[in-house]
């Protein structure tokens, strides 16, 4: 009852939920991130953002078509382990969406996917050393991209849109982070005032 009275004022007190999506080439990306030892029972958690876009290096930011929030059940014995088990997540659920979009008439190039881990990189796009005791699965992710159905990639936690999903935060961090995944009913409705005096290309857009 306290984690349901907890959900109620925070419905009573947030905006109403807007989602804004830029058009695009269809194309579907990946941020993926993970926080080791986060949860009960030694547990870790994965996080994903889905976002379609056109096929840059370093794919723009959209509205998401899926969030992921995910509890590891397995132990993770790192870091570097914990995040690639939050890519095996993500890219499984990437897999019928790839299938979906190509079905749509919207080919998909190898996804891109970025992870902020730069060890989990390199065990994706190297060959390093002490790299057997990984499970399985994890070598699933290789194979993928070496079948051109995945394209990993690093860059900075600061730039990673994952990382929200996969972290017990603060209300203040709530507040401070919703702009970047939310549209406020204050900007939307000023967009809506603006379109019928607008004269520009980005009306056309909107």
């Amino acid at each position: 009852m306290k984690k349901c009275k907890q959900f109620l004022d925070f419905a009573a007190s947030e905006e109403e939920a807007i989602l804004i999506f830029r058009a695009s080439d269809m194309v579907l990306a990946i941020h993926i991130d993970a926080s080791y030892l986060s949860e009960l029972k030694a547990r870790s958690r994965a996080g994903g953002h889905h976002f379609l876009d056109t096929n840059d290096e370093h794919p723009k930011k959209n509205g998401a078509v899926l969030n992921v929030s995910h509890i590891i059940k397995a132990v993770m014995s790192s870091a570097t382990v914990a995040e690639l088990g939050a890519l095996f997540i993500n890219t499984k659920l990437a897999v019928p969406v790839r299938t979906t979009l190509t079905k749509m008439g919207h080919p998909q190039p190898p996804t891109p996917i970025q992870t902020d881990n730069s060890t989990a990189h390199g065990v994706l796009t190297n060959t390093p050393k002490g790299t057997k005791a990984m499970d399985m699965r994890f070598w699933w992710l290789r194979n993928q991209e070496t079948q051109h159905q995945l394209r990993y990639y690093w860059r900075p936690g600061t730039l990673n849109w994952a990382d929200y999903w996969t972290k017990h935060h603060p209300s203040s961090h709530h507040v401070s982070m919703r702009r970047e995944f939310l549209t406020s009913r204050k900007f939307l409705d000023a967009i809506k005032h603006a379109l019928p005096t607008m004269r520009s290309p980005m009306a056309r857009v909107w």
